[in-house]
């Protein structure tokens, strides 16, 4: 970052840096006292006429109805808020006034006589992103800061109550809280400054060994700022950059949802009996039951599975460049565009970081192994001639003349209008000839039947859980919403 000397002469065009970072540290009372610091004294860094202004602070976009004015806390604009003067916002006031900014200094006075730690983070903010997301206007160099400063006060929360062991507070009023945003260099700064007012006594909650056995815990987890992170973007985001994200990501899921429930008929088949024998041979007897990717990829070279794990993903592979060929490639181009999102976002990527999609394709193949293992456990003869003999029955089964089925089995069907028909095809003859399950299957094959109806009972069961959960997760959201608006209208909001 650099000073720009003006207010809200944020930098546009960036790509390299990230849209929000969210750096963390924190100071003990013990080395604030050593250099004669107070808590206190960053309420006049904070409070700096040369790095805030509240002239340029206005909605980009003026569509905030009146019902989402009741419903956000102290959500008023410089022209309604004439008795606050000061840019200094906090948990239930987005300006604070002469009285406000005297309670802070003496709370913060207090948390560090009792001992604790001050803790700051600072979300530095791209004018890219403020732009795309209608809170900057780089022409009138106008701020829509309210929006901004509600987004910090729920993620204050989230660092407060999950970023240690315990809640920081051990009540409601037990966190002195207080943050301000800095226009002065080429990003938005949004500072964040908390601490717990009462002395910690908490086992959980202070260090119980090494140099500073007995003070409070300072650092906050990676995954907590992480998650702050996430949350601040999310709240932040237009409705038209939060659609963006939602399609892609719904489409993403619905290519995975389409592979996974069509695996079974596509995998367990002729074509792919003689790879899936050499995946059986090669996975470890005295594993069985236990056979699992695990945390390896499925072409890493170590490992008892490592051997049938390559050898399924050189199936897999063949799946998706012919029989899943249109969904693998929307499932990845989808993919891919998101993490040109992510980027974006986050910046460019430091060597060795994986991509987004990179992870997302390895979830799915990891998926679909570990489903093929558990149904090729479901053989209940070990023996390898007994398996070689299964294998020898079926195809020489497929070698017979199909009289029932017009469409050559021999050609890879890859336009819809060729697996409609072939699927056409086979219902009917299915009908006429009860021996023959999907893909020229015999009945009498009682070992890959098996394992192609438990493996999709399983897909039933795990898409039916998941629908479960969302369902569940939708009506959480609903009541806490309901909550939180009946405890504001409580309030006189």
């Amino acid at each position: 970052m650099a000073k720009t000397g003006e207010i809200a002469a944020f930098a546009l065009g960036e790509k390299k840096t990230a849209m929000v970072n969210l750096p963390a540290q924190f100071v003990t009372s013990s080395t604030a006292d050593m250099k004669g610091q107070k808590y206190s004294d960053l309420v006049d860094y904070a409070d700096n006429s040369e790095k805030t202004s509240d002239l340029n602070n206005e909605s980009i976009t003026d569509l905030i109805d009146l019902k989402e004015q009741f419903s956000k806390r102290g959500y008023a604009n410089r022209n309604s808020a004439v008795t606050e003067t000061h840019p200094i916002f906090g948990n239930d006031k987005l300006n604070y006034d002469n009285h406000d900014i005297s309670v802070l200094r003496k709370n913060l006075d207090e948390a560090q006589e009792n001992g604790n730690n001050i803790h700051e983070l600072a979300f530095s903010i791209r004018g890219d992103w403020l732009v795309k997301n209608n809170l900057y206007d780089p022409e009138t160099r106008m701020i829509d800061q309210n929006k901004l400063k509600h987004a910090e006060q729920d993620i204050a929360k989230t660092l407060i109550n999950k970023g240690f062991n315990l809640s920081l507070g051990e009540d409601e009023n037990d966190v002195v809280w207080f943050g301000v945003i800095h226009q002065d260099t080429d990003h938005l700064n949004m500072h964040l400054w908390f601490a717990k007012k009462s002395q910690e006594t908490r086992p959980e909650m202070l260090k119980q060994e090494g140099k500073y056995k007995g003070q409070p815990i300072g650092v906050i987890p990676l995954e907590v700022i992480e998650q702050a992170k996430r949350q601040f973007r999310k709240r932040l985001m237009s409705s038209q950059e939060l659609r963006r994200h939602q399609e892609i990501l719904k489409g993403v899921g619905g290519f995975k949802k389409e592979i996974v429930e069509t695996a079974p008929d596509n995998l367990l088949n002729d074509r792919h009996a003689k790879a899936i024998k050499q995946i059986y041979d090669a996975l470890p007897q005295d594993m069985k039951g236990r056979w699992q990717v695990g945390n390896a990829h499925l072409t890493d070279g170590k490992g008892k599975m490592a051997k049938a794990n390559q050898l399924t993903n050189q199936l897999l592979d063949d799946l998706f460049d012919k029989e899943l060929k249109p969904e693998y490639e929307g499932f990845k181009s989808l993919a891919q565009e998101y993490d040109a999102i992510n980027i974006e976002d986050q910046g460019v990527m430091h060597k060795g970081q994986r991509k987004w999609s990179e992870n997302k394709e390895d979830e799915l193949r990891k998926r679909l192994a570990n489903q093929l293992y558990k149904h090729l456990a479901q053989i209940e003869d070990t023996s390898i001639n007994d398996i070689d003999q299964q294998m020898s029955e079926l195809l020489s089964y497929v070698k017979k003349p199909d009289k029932g089925v017009n469409v050559d089995k021999t050609k890879i069907l890859t336009s819809p209008q060729e697996n409609k028909l072939a699927s056409k095809s086979l219902l009917n003859n299915v009908k006429q000839n009860p021996k023959y399950i999907g893909d020229q299957m015999p009945v009498r094959g009682g070992s890959f039947n098996k394992i192609s109806c438990l493996w999709r009972q399983d897909i039933r069961a795990e898409i039916n859980a998941e629908r479960q959960f969302l369902r569940n997760q939708k009506k959480a959201e609903q009541e806490k919403a309901q909550e939180e608006y009946e405890s504001q209208i409580s309030r006189g909001m």
